[in-house]
């Protein structure tokens, strides 16, 4: 069985992929947190597309939608008003691309530590999560069965 190669982006599609990255989450000197089109955390992403490539090129194509002229071309103001755009009409591909950004993102020790958290990975040790408000699970409770029992 032969294996097919994954697409790869074109330089065009990654600058766009980057101006897009840097305005869903750009950086913060408030929060000390790189953008996500920082040059680590975006080479992450890079090498992270793998079998998703043609998703994120997909994503790419419906940006192109909601932006009359090429995305790394806009204005900040502009960009950030597309791509939040971008982010309330996600299709299965712009999912796609969210996910492998939000993995990346979080995968990255600075964000980490932005947050209070050591830099590690979650297992063995885990990590602790504070109790939250298990009423709200209340709705889910009362549903009816959605399975049927095996013989």
């Amino acid at each position: 069985m032969q294996s097919q190669t994954p697409p790869t982006l074109t330089d065009a599609e990654t600058a766009t992929l980057r101006s897009l990255v840097a305005a869903m989450l750009p950086a913060s000197a408030e929060h000390g947190v790189p953008g996500a089109d920082d040059p680590t955390i975006f080479a992450d992403l890079l090498a992270s597309l793998g079998r998703d490539t043609a998703d994120v090129q997909q994503a790419l194509v419906t940006l192109a939608r909601f932006s009359p002229a090429p995305f790394a071309e806009l204005a900040e103001p502009r960009r950030a008003e597309r791509a939040a755009a971008f982010n309330a009409a996600p299709d299965a591909a712009t999912l796609t691309l969210q996910r492998l950004l939000l993995l990346c993102y979080y995968r990255d020790d600075r964000v980490m530590r932005a947050l209070g958290q050591e830099p590690r990975p979650p297992f063995p040790k885990g990590f602790t999560v504070e109790q939250g408000d298990w009423a709200l699970l209340d709705p889910v409770r009362r549903r009816a069965k959605l399975w049927r029992d095996a013989p």
